[in-house]
């Protein structure tokens, strides 16, 4: 049989497997399937944290006596910080590593969707893997990335298995506003964003959607903290969402959100400020409407500067006043930030952010995002007074049938491996 034919094999059995399977059991199926297939002596899928700082080691195969960690019925989560070892690096590089241990060789790659680092897994095997096979474990972490996106929408478990804090119900909501993906990687684009939410939640959001022709994307911040604030980010970002998915222009959007605050919005005359775009994938033309909102910033030849756009009123105050668009023109190698006053002020303004931007240039924006948020940490932390949130996009052009991946990742807009 060729590698081709057991490759299909393979796939066939394994989807048959999930189908079985509850969704609380599709990954075992997967890993299971798989160790089979290989003759592993185990294997181990672990989901990113939503921290971004650690993985969770939620399935392993065969379980065996686990030690301690979090418990929810059967099912344990066991939390593996981050340390700059194997595994760290296997998922910031977008790279299948193989790792000697002991009479074992640890196979580790990637589970990645659209340059959504969903988490990784690992296998372990008594001989040496051949190139053929650890293409086959690259492969059948691709796969298991689409598993675990379409079980999640039918269970908890790997939300729980995510959470190494407790929400609060401010928190919830909030997490609720944001996108199921936090990295988008396209032909012509590759999209990150990141929220550091404050002890006590201060409404920021983000969001974007992909259109055949066009990206929609926002930022937006609430006024307030708690509760409130997390409604009043509510009603906006929802507002932006139903007028966009009615087919509405970006004037339409914003003026929706403005409606939606002066209309329904809690006690106490919330707003928010947001900034809205509309990008042409065809030509890199990006139209904005920035509604009393920060900055944004490009990287362009090196060099950061502001963005000069004309600034309309927040979206809740001033009934009826119209909107103004402005234009940004992206060339191919800018990078755009998008970002809220959590990054730019009281402990947060330490932070030299255009000098830290130009040296993670090199950084996939998925990295950079959690770069800087360790740096606002570190700066105005440890617990934020306020909500930080950014969202990054990179403009490559090309838009059409460009794109080149390995299992899930475009292997030339990875970041490089620790020392690499």
């Amino acid at each position: 049989m060729t590698e081709n034919e057991m490759s299909g094999v393979d796939l066939n059995d394994v989807l048959l497997a999930v189908e079985k399977a509850a969704p609380v059991d599709a990954v075992q199926a997967v890993t299971r399937s798989i160790g089979v297939s290989l003759d592993a002596s185990w294997v181990s899928f672990l989901v990113a944290d939503m921290s971004g700082r650690a993985l969770v080691r939620l399935i392993h195969v065969p379980i065996g006596d686990l030690p301690g960690g979090r418990r929810q019925d059967e099912d344990v989560a066991m939390v593996l910080p981050f340390n700059g070892g194997p595994q760290e690096q296997a998922l910031r590089a977008q790279h299948v590593l193989v790792e000697c241990v002991g009479d074992q060789h640890v196979v580790r790659a990637p589970v990645t969707q659209r340059g959504e680092a969903i988490g990784l897994l690992e296998i372990a095997l008594s001989a040496a893997p051949t190139d053929a096979v650890v293409q086959q474990v690259s492969r059948a972490a691709h796969t298991l990335a689409f598993v675990v996106i379409a079980n999640r929408r039918h269970t908890d478990l790997f939300e729980w298995g995510q959470r190494t804090s407790p929400f609060t119900l401010a928190a919830e909501i909030q997490r609720r506003l944001l996108p199921a993906s936090f990295t988008c990687e396209a032909d012509s684009f590759t999209l990150a964003a990141w929220l550091e939410p404050a002890a006590s939640i201060g409404g920021d959001t983000f969001d974007y959607s992909l259109a055949r022709d066009l990206l929609h994307l926002s930022i937006t911040d609430a006024v307030g903290h708690g509760v409130h604030s997390a409604l009043t980010a509510t009603l906006c970002v929802s507002a932006l969402r139903n007028a966009r998915r009615r087919g509405g222009t970006l004037l339409q959007q914003a003026q929706a959100a403005d409606q939606a605050l002066i209309d329904n919005a809690p006690a106490g005359s919330p707003f928010a400020t947001g900034l809205l775009g509309r990008l042409d994938l065809s030509t890199g033309l990006l139209h904005v409407v920035n509604a009393g909102h920060p900055t944004p910033l490009l990287i362009r030849d090196g060099a950061t500067q502001p963005v000069a756009l004309p600034v309309n009123r927040p979206f809740g105050v001033l009934r009826h006043k119209p909107y103004q668009v402005a234009e940004i023109e992206l060339r191919p190698g800018d990078r755009l930030v998008l970002l809220t006053d959590g990054m730019l002020e009281r402990g947060a303004a330490a932070l030299d952010l255009s000098t830290r931007l130009q040296h993670l240039s090199e950084l996939h924006p998925r990295e950079v995002v959690r770069v800087l948020a360790d740096l606002v940490l570190e700066v105005a932390g440890p617990v934020l007074p306020d909500d930080a949130c950014l969202l990054i996009l990179d403009w490559h052009g090309g838009h059409g049938n460009t794109r080149h991946t390995t299992a899930g990742a475009d292997p030339h807009r990875a970041s490089k491996p620790h020392g690499g």
